[in-house]
């Protein structure tokens, strides 16, 4: 059925008609809990394939100069969503996560001596996550005799938050404006707060509802980025603290001067000493010139701790190469998955595909929690919507990710090389962090 995406309240209300629609014969979230796995089946799950068409990234010449001139002309649109929560690690949000606290939680599990990580710099996962980028593009830039500051002041990011106190910014926002305002101008520091929304419900015999005695949680990622796409969503923060918003013509305008948005993946841990993938940059850029509107990294499972995550394959009915999400592969061993989604997604001509997105929507598929529905559509699966290319690399290593307290130590190590590279402390510094 089709979505209003003008607002946050006509997306709200298209909710509850899909549910009205699609959910009738369910007489209580319960209900649609029991049926949850064939609700969000992939239709063509019998379909599936090896896929046919992943390109190999060395395959291609040219592409780190290609990708080094977009990134220093400022021709790259960083995204990074941080708003989710850690709920495997069940510690909180991941943005805040600081050093000391996960040396606490894995000392205490016996996964480290805590005396190895005791002189980790005292900044969170989330200002590590975004100054990283921002580090490497001032080396490149001093490496082909390009001033640093100016490289730095061409970019442009958009930092997509949860709000921490209903509708003013969050003190979260402020704290990122204030530090980063000291290397790029306020405007380039962009931020949306994604919504939550409340539990549906339905009483027998009556009809769905938002209930407001259910806690209010995110839409997943797929409704942040249908959000990016609504009336007056986008803002930066003016010198004194204020929210100023662009409304969706100027903010598609905006984003039209770019050749590719690329949205980073807080839990990636190889992001911590190697965010700057110019390669895969230059990739996109070649490919949005030839008119695809996404690229997508696949990644090899991990044969020895294989993981049931978004799955690379070809569907025979489509006759397309494909990403289908986890949650919608039933029965499918993570054994049988050799290509995984690494979530470092690619939107070369990022308006056109957000334009794509207005028109035609995503699957929304349902998820029970406490008794109540909530949607959970997944940004991945604008891979239907659009000319999409995937890509690997020969020696692909298999994901490197903070997902579940094992993961810990991995994360404190990538703290600590990071820690260690030229320039990190001085940047720390100059934003304020130490």
């Amino acid at each position: 059925m089709d979505f209003n995406f003008d607002s946050l309240q006509s997306y709200a209300q298209s909710c509850l008609r899909l549910a009205e629609a699609a959910l009738s014969d369910f007489d209580s979230p319960k209900a649609v809990a029991e049926a949850t796995e064939s609700l969000n089946l992939y239709p063509n799950l019998s379909a599936l394939k090896a896929p046919w068409s992943v390109r190999s990234l060395e395959d291609y010449e040219g592409l780190n100069e290609l990708g080094r001139q977009a990134v220093l002309a400022g021709r790259i649109f960083w995204e990074h969503p941080v708003a989710g929560e850690a709920t495997r690690l069940g510690v909180g949000r991941k943005f805040l996560l600081t050093p000391s606290f996960l040396v606490t939680q894995a000392a205490a599990r016996g996964l480290v001596e805590a005396k190895e990580y005791n002189d980790l710099l005292p900044i969170n996962l989330g200002f590590r996550h975004l100054m990283q980028p921002l580090l490497e593009i001032s080396l490149l830039a001093d490496c082909f005799g390009v001033s640093p500051v100016e490289a730095i002041r061409n970019q442009r990011m958009l930092i997509i938050n949860a709000s921490d106190d209903g509708e003013k910014p969050s003190g979260l926002n402020q704290a990122i404006a204030k530090a980063f305002s000291k290397i790029m101008p306020l405007e380039n520091i962009l931020f949306m707060t994604q919504a939550s929304f409340y539990g549906l419900n339905r009483q027998k015999g009556g009809s769905w509802y938002f209930d407001q005695n259910s806690p209010k949680r995110l839409h997943n990622h797929g409704q942040m980025v249908m959000q990016k796409t609504m009336e007056n969503q986008i803002y930066h923060l003016d010198d004194v603290g204020n929210s100023v918003f662009l409304d969706r013509a100027s903010f598609f305008s905006l984003l039209d001067e770019y050749e590719d948005l690329v949205s980073y993946n807080i839990e990636d841990l190889d992001f911590l000493t190697s965010a700057l993938d110019l390669a895969a940059l230059g990739l996109a850029v070649r490919l949005g010139r030839s008119g695809y509107g996404m690229v997508m990294e696949i990644i090899l499972n991990n044969p020895q701790r294989p993981i049931k995550g978004g799955m690379c394959a070809h569907d025979s009915v489509l006759n397309l190469d494909v990403v289908v999400e986890s949650f919608r592969l039933r029965d499918i061993s993570p054994l049988d998955i050799k290509f995984l989604n690494k979530n470092f997604n690619h939107y070369p001509r990022p308006a056109k595909v957000l334009g794509s997105l207005r028109e035609k929507g995503l699957f929304m598929p349902v998820k029970v929690i406490d008794d109540r529905l909530y949607f959970q559509p997944v940004q991945g699966d604008l891979n239907f919507l659009t000319r999409t290319a995937f890509f690997t690399r020969r020696a692909s290593a298999t994901i490197n990710s903070l997902k579940a307290p094992v993961d810990i130590p991995a994360a404190l190590a990538a703290m600590k090389a990071q820690d260690s590279q030229k320039g990190f402390r001085e940047l720390s510094e100059l934003l304020g962090l130490l």
